[in-house]
Parts: structure tokens; sequence; C-alpha cells
């Protein structure tokens, strides 16, 4: 039986998931100029990425009894490539905490396939973070 803690913590993720996923897939959108396209596709592929991580999740939850939520938490796009980096790169680190929070609260319930699911997800959150951390040093 998931406790109401954990149950939270994952439509805080699902939350965020879908954030992300709409404020990455509008920067790759919106954003115009010579660097951005070094940058547009690999938004692209992030937001389908964080939204396969929302579908994951909420495929959990309601499988432990919950009810997901259909509220992103407030997106973020911005003008600049810079501003939209800095933002992402906040973003990711954000998911890379409560994500090992999950992972923590998961283990102790001795739920394993969601702490599955969530090295997962934790590892591509990493990725993203290198990847955009890495293209802002260069902005």
């Amino acid at each position: 039986m998931m406790s109401k803690k954990l149950q939270d913590m994952l439509n805080t993720a699902i939350a965020r998931e879908l954030q992300v996923a709409i404020q990455y897939m509008w920067q790759h959108v919106l954003w115009k100029g010579p660097a951005g396209f070094a940058v547009k596709d690999e938004l692209k592929k992030i937001a389908i990425t964080e939204m396969k991580h929302a579908e994951a999740i909420a495929e959990r939850l309601v499988y432990l009894g919950g009810e997901p939520t259909t509220k992103p938490e407030p997106i973020f796009v911005g003008k600049t490539l810079k501003e939209m980096l800095t933002q992402d790169v906040k973003d990711e680190e954000g998911a890379i905490k409560l994500y090992k929070e999950i992972l923590e609260l998961a283990e102790e319930e001795k739920d394993y396939t969601t702490c599955d699911i969530f090295k997962k997800i934790l590892a591509d959150e990493e990725e993203h973070h290198d990847t955009f951390t890495g293209i802002l040093e260069g902005v």
C-alpha cells in the first residue's frame, strides 16, 4: 500500500514532467537564431522524453490506486537562449533532488517497481542536466 506522502510525491513528479515537456517543446518551437539551431532538436527530443516520464509515473500512480494530476508546475519559456537554459538547468536539478527522495521513500516502503521506474528516469534527468549545462557553457 502506497503512503499518502509517496502518492503526493509522484503527483509532484508528474506536474514537473508536464511542466518541462511543455516548456522544452515551446522553447524548441519559439527559439530562433543561429545559436538555436544547435539546441532546437535537443530540446524537442528531451521534451518528448519528459512526456514519456509523465506517462510512466502516471501509470504507476494509477496502478497503486492514486489519481494523477493534470496540472503542470509553472512553465517558464524565457526570452533568450541563456535565460531558457539557465531555467532548464534549475528544473533538472529540482527533478534530480525530488527523484532521489522518491527513490528513498519507495525503497523504505518496499515498492521496488517504483524504484526501478525512478532509477531509469533519474538517469535520464542527469543526462538532460549534463546536456543543458554543456550547452549553457557555450552560450
